[in-house]
């Protein structure tokens, strides 16, 4: 199926099943040393078999999802976990940036912040955020908040095509597969 774009759309959802052989691309948007050492414990011990790629900014973010400089080898994340509270260019200016992108406009953004203000939550919805989750403070309860995340985007929610998938459709297409 072609769209507007030109893109073929695959008729199955891009998800982590059994048939998908590559780990799912996660995006770490996160300048907190301790959160970072405990995101990836809890990867680690939730069993979660992604590839968790970890930025410390938002400059640095956008330059990842841009494949500029350093990431020009990068690969387009399946999922975004951003923290608000970022130096250079904070959460909601990232996310804003990525709305705003229509390369990225699609791309999964799920806030993991350790603000409860009702001003952060209604912020990010208002810039369309996917989701919105406080930080746990206890690992177990990290590890179960991991395992959750992995359940809906990987096993249950459809998603749109990364780049890559929309470049191997768009190959097929030309070549009659």
């Amino acid at each position: 199926m072609s769209t507007s774009d030109g893109y073929a759309r695959p008729s199955a959802p891009i998800v982590n099943t059994s048939t998908t052989t590559t780990a799912p691309d996660v995006l770490l948007i996160e300048d907190n040393p301790g959160d970072v050492r405990l995101t990836k414990e809890a990867f680690r011990d939730a069993s979660f078999d992604a590839d968790l790629h970890v930025v410390t900014d938002g400059v640095e973010a956008m330059a990842f999802l841009h494949r500029d400089d350093e990431y020009e080898s990068a690969p387009r994340p399946d999922i975004v976990l951003l923290d608000l509270n970022l130096p250079r260019k904070d959460g909601f200016e990232v996310l804003e940036a990525i709305r705003g992108d229509p390369a990225l406009e699609q791309l999964p953004v799920v806030v993991l912040s350790s603000s409860e203000a009702d001003e952060d939550v209604r912020r990010s919805y208002e810039e369309h955020v996917n989701a919105y989750l406080t930080k746990p403070r206890a690992p177990d309860e990290f590890v179960e908040m991991v395992r959750t995340l992995e359940e809906f985007w990987f096993d249950r929610v459809e998603l749109p095509p990364s780049d890559g998938n929309r470049d191997r459709d768009r190959d097929q297409d030309r070549d009659g597969g």
